[in-house]
């Protein structure tokens, strides 16, 4: 939770989501009990967890076959030291995890360039259902993260990207290092991932010893350590320490700590409408489709097909927006796309059009219409 200078926090949004939890939890008698306990403690926001009994998670039937199937998961061996290992890759702010290496800034603008640009934007604009990684200058954006729209729905919110925003530099680097560039994450280097934070620094205009990061600054880990982000203690409450989850538990705790004002379930009101708590269910071994009958999540919106007429250039659009994953999987004309147009090209365009489950946002990110976009689907599939 950002640290802020109001207790203005609770929005129409914010209500409406708590209206949904306290009429979407409801419970009865034929309901299962629930916990509210994990390993002996409360849960740390006071979520009620509901296994899955009697083909029922909480208040909602399951597929009784998904829920046994999930048990089975949620059942399986303790993973091995060395499987531990081999996973546990966190990067924390006093250094643990932190590699030894070094990149420098005009290393990073290449690597960018080559793998990242096509999602996340020149400079780290943003675009493509991406988000951005600069805006400008981190320290004087980050003091617009008070900024709220309360009184003035016109006024400009809080800038929230990297240099603004994160407390720690060490997230940036974990996050390249473990998780990009998508869908080939795990292939940096440490020196093309230290390049890769350096021009992270770099766009967001960050400090180094008093003078701004510029393209000749080359990052490694004794730098690392002594860099201070502008919103390093704009977050409560504090995370950090052996005794973080217990501080975090009683920081919830007291709903004055984060401007909540209770709801109250028994009366219809307009004003000071909560009691003391509100119930939150954990679903949990069944995904949005898996319920009985199924929750709709259908998200169809108005057919926007006023672009269809203007010309497109196919390999263009696969450059900027497609090559990052296609080059790889998937390519133009490849032989991989036989079982998938086995399912039929209508199902290929709808799933190229909506995006998919495994990554792919909706038309990948570029802006096109339907007809334009199945042009360069058809380029994609066939090669030509």
């Amino acid at each position: 939770m950002l640290k802020l200078n109001t207790k203005l926090i609770a929005t129409a949004s914010a209500a409406a989501a708590i209206a949904v939890l306290t009429v979407g939890c409801m419970q009865n008698s034929a309901e299962p009990k629930g916990t509210n306990t994990v390993n002996g403690k409360p849960t740390i926001d006071g979520g009620v967890i509901y296994p899955v009994e009697n083909d029922k998670t909480g208040p909602y039937y399951v597929n009784p076959q998904v829920a046994l199937d999930a048990k089975k998961i949620y059942n399986g061996r303790v993973p091995t030291a060395n499987e531990l290992k081999a996973w546990d890759k966190d990067v924390m702010p006093d250094g643990t995890g932190l590699p030894e290496g070094s990149g420098s800034v005009e290393e990073g603008e290449e690597i960018y360039e080559a793998k990242c640009v096509m999602c996340h934007g020149d400079f780290g604009s943003g675009g493509g259902g991406y988000p951005a990684l600069s805006k400008g200058n981190g320290y004087e954006l980050q003091k617009t993260l008070t900024n709220n729209r309360w009184h003035d729905p016109e006024a400009d919110g809080p800038t929230r990207v990297f240099g603004s925003y994160w407390p720690q530099i060490s997230t940036m680097f974990w996050y390249i290092k473990d998780g990009m560039p998508h869908p080939k994450s795990k292939t940096l280097s440490d020196d093309e991932t230290y390049a890769l934070t350096a021009y992270m620094l770099n766009i967001n205009e960050i400090e180094y010893e008093g003078e701004e990061i510029d393209d000749e600054f080359v990052l490694n880990r004794e730098k690392m350590l002594k860099i201070k982000m502008p919103n390093e203690n704009g977050f409560i409450p504090n995370i950090d320490g052996p005794n973080a989850l217990d501080d975090v538990r009683t920081f919830y705790a007291n709903p004055t700590n984060f401007g909540a004002i209770k709801v109250k379930a028994s009366e219809r009101c307009m004003k000071d409408c909560q009691e003391k708590s509100v119930v939150v269910t954990r679903i949990q071994g069944a995904g949005i489709s898996n319920f009985l009958p199924p929750m709709s999540d259908v998200r169809d919106l108005p057919k926007e097909d006023n672009k269809a007429e203007v010309k497109v250039d196919v390999k263009e659009v696969y450059n900027n927006a497609c090559a990052m994953c296609h080059s790889s999987y998937l390519a133009p004309g490849s032989d991989e796309w036989k079982p998938f147009l086995a399912e039929g090209m209508e199902t290929v365009y709808k799933k190229a059009i909506d995006g998919t489950e495994g990554g792919m946002p909706a038309k990948g990110g570029a802006d096109l219409s339907d007809a334009n976009f199945k042009l360069v689907v058809d380029y994609i599939v066939h090669g030509k």
